[in-house]
């Protein structure tokens, strides 16, 4: 798919621009702090419905205004593509899809198929189990978007059963209470919570074996992109191997799903077992630890503690993995989710995703950098922005259209880098 224009009304530091987008490979040039990646995580924003670089939308909106605008056109699957999104803090958002209102906002989700690499990606290596279980669910939704449905209601029932938990933690420190119409508390509670028990087990299951599901299908592309972006002849466009194929290379770099069900079922990389193993395990381990989860106030089990565990030659990259190789990795991460979706068109069809890679040149080494250049350059359309010119590597090869970025406008440029 490609983005044609994007028009922003008070939406970070804009308080009004319209920008026409041409296929291939745009650049977007300005110094630091004058609004570059303002213009790449709108685009980023209605693919996934948040920011990379803030967890609210309060940081969004223009100071002194109450409300941002993206307004976005696309081509997908030779069909136009209209998304309006009025971003409100404190509000529930609104959205139009070709004019039309939208009833909940994460109906979009898959209409906007991209992908981002940032320098806040080394988090994905370096930092803890939340930032990766959100690449997943970020990704799962461009995918299979009902996914975001089930999400949704798994964190309602965790939310429920937690606040649930703390009382009885309370109670129990406390005492039973009186009783309510006689019924002893503690007794209420325990049935209440075999009730939610069976809600988060239900919602869970599905949501984990989706997740499973993902990274089975991902690390092959994983494996296949750690070598391109970590050697020199990795990275020729000759020895680009069909996806049937990459599942047979070696590779230093793996990725598994860990969670303490699976571990339970005894599953091993590559296994996928069925929801209703799943949730019938899932079940049994919130029953066992009832007493630890009411002494800790909280859900011990389920896809909210689980992890994308990445290993590099066999042991953890977290901790383990260089600079240089985290780097490595990260990348590996974010181009085998952009082939994933290449193969993966969803119902709509055209399921190349838009690339956006936001300061990433200036973080990388040179060799890195001429590496990935290589790589993406038959990309169908992707976004760039750097502080530097220079940064941008003799080896993305192909017509470039620049746009000077400057506080609160951005203008192309005359005769391109």
């Amino acid at each position: 798919m490609q983005l044609t224009a994007l028009d922003l009304t008070d939406f970070r530091s804009y308080e009004q621009l319209s920008l026409s987008v041409q296929p291939g490979i745009t650049v977007l040039v300005g110094q630091n702090g004058q609004g570059k990646t303002n213009i790449v995580e709108a685009v980023w924003y209605l693919a996934t419905l948040s920011s990379h670089r803030v967890p609210h939308d309060a940081a969004l909106v223009r100071r002194g205004e109450a409300t941002a605008i993206i307004r976005a056109s696309f081509l997908r699957a030779g069909r136009p593509v209209q998304i309006d999104l009025e971003v409100t803090p404190g509000k529930a958002n609104r959205a139009r899809l070709q004019g039309q209102n939208v009833s909940r906002l994460r109906d979009l989700l898959g209409e906007v198929r991209a992908v981002l690499f940032a320098p806040e990606d080394l988090g994905l290596i370096k930092a803890d189990p939340e930032g990766r279980r959100r690449f997943l669910d970020e990704l799962l939704f461009e995918i299979a978007p009902r996914f975001a449905s089930v999400k949704a209601d798994y964190d309602r029932v965790l939310k429920q059963r937690s606040n649930l938990l703390k009382q009885m933690r309370s109670m129990r420190r406390g005492g039973s209470g009186r009783s309510v119409g006689g019924l002893d508390p503690a007794d209420s509670a325990s049935s209440t919570l075999e009730v939610w028990d069976q809600q988060l087990a239900r919602f869970g299951a599905e949501l984990l074996r989706a997740r499973l599901h993902l990274v089975n299908r991902l690390r092959p592309h994983l494996g296949y992109s750690y070598l391109r972006v970590s050697s020199d002849e990795g990275a020729e466009q000759a020895l680009d191997l069909p996806p049937d194929q990459r599942g047979n290379l070696s590779s230093p770099a793996d990725v598994s799903y860990r969670s303490s069900v699976l571990d339970e079922l005894g599953t091993v990389p590559g296994d996928l077992p069925s929801t209703r193993e799943i949730h019938d395990a899932m079940l049994a381990m919130l029953s066992t630890r009832h007493d630890e989860e009411i002494d800790r106030g909280v859900s011990l089990t389920g896809p909210h503690r689980d992890d994308l565990e990445i290993r590099l030659h066999d042991f953890p990259a977290k901790g383990y993995a260089s600079h240089g190789e985290s780097w490595s990795l990260a990348l590996a991460l974010r181009l085998a989710s952009y082939d994933l979706l290449r193969l993966e068109e969803g119902d709509l069809g055209d399921g190349e995703p838009i690339l956006i890679l936001d300061d990433v040149f200036s973080e990388l080494d040179v060799h890195r950098r001429e590496r990935l250049g290589r790589i993406i350059t038959d990309a169908s359309q992707v976004l760039v922005t750097t502080a530097n010119d220079t940064d941008i590597p003799d080896s993305l090869d192909g017509e470039m259209h620049v746009v000077d970025v400057s506080l609160g406008s951005a203008v192309p440029r005359e005769g391109g880098l």
